[in-house]
């Protein structure tokens, strides 16, 4: 497991981008996993930039999300998919038919939970996965329990996740209670690992993530049995390593 500590979120962002930039100069037809959150927006923009500069193309790439909410259209704008799409998706030439995310409206979760895995697999595997982390150590929306689940599945969200993403909605009664989002083993078939974090409200979860035991109560903490991990954080976020 690689640690790589910047200053602030831009450098944190900068550095994320090298990652995803190197992994499509030198592979067109790379497969990438992406996450949502306030952790990536600079990467995105970055990412954006380049592409605007003609330095990167995106036409032979696909992409797979690692989770959406349950309940939301993909025209909420909330939903991950607009998310997606505002930061990313509609910025770039990615073709609509290389872009993944799970169907949060699926009447089916268990099936399009099915569908989604069999999807990476024909597709895959994932070059490079980046992974942001909740506060209380989760990744995706693989939450704190008392196991790990393995693949795509649908998950009841904590209280401490709802609170932390209320920021984005008007209430917190209106973030979703239920999401779908790819397992342990899922993430784990990718290549290549790159965890960003900033602000002292993860330093907590980045110090059991990287130096804490391998736990399901903090589910970070099992990408230190990956073979290549690097954690990219700010002073704030690395304060209690």
């Amino acid at each position: 497991m690689e640690i790589i500590i910047k200053s602030n979120y831009r450098e944190v962002s900068e550095s994320a981008s090298e990652y995803l930039l190197n992994i499509v100069k030198n592979k067109p037809n790379a497969v990438l996993g992406l996450p949502t959150g306030s952790s990536p927006i600079g990467m995105y923009k970055i990412i954006v930039d380049e592409y605007k500069k003609g330095n990167i193309s995106f036409e032979n790439v696909k992409t797979f999300n690692l989770d959406e909410y349950m309940g939301l259209d993909r025209n909420n704008d909330q939903s991950y998919y607009y998310f997606m799409n505002e930061n990313l998706y509609s910025h770039v030439n990615l073709k609509p038919e290389n872009i993944n995310i799970p169907n949060g409206m699926a009447e089916d979760i268990r099936q399009e939970s099915i569908r989604y895995e069999n999807r990476l697999k024909t597709e895959g595997p994932m070059d490079i996965m980046f992974l942001g982390i909740g506060n209380n150590g989760h990744i995706g929306f693989n939450e704190v329990g008392e196991y790990f689940e393995p693949h795509t599945h649908e998950v009841k969200l904590s209280q401490n996740t709802i609170v932390a993403n209320a920021r984005f909605f008007d209430k917190t009664e209106d973030v979703p209670t239920t999401a779908i989002t790819m397992g342990i083993k899922t993430i784990f078939s990718t290549k290549k690992i790159v965890l960003i974090a900033t602000g002292a409200a993860k330093a907590e979860a980045i110090a059991q993530a990287i130096n804490g035991k391998i736990t399901p109560q903090v589910p970070a903490s099992i990408l230190q049995l990956h073979d290549d991990v690097t954690i990219i954080i700010d002073k704030e976020a690395a304060s209690k390593l």
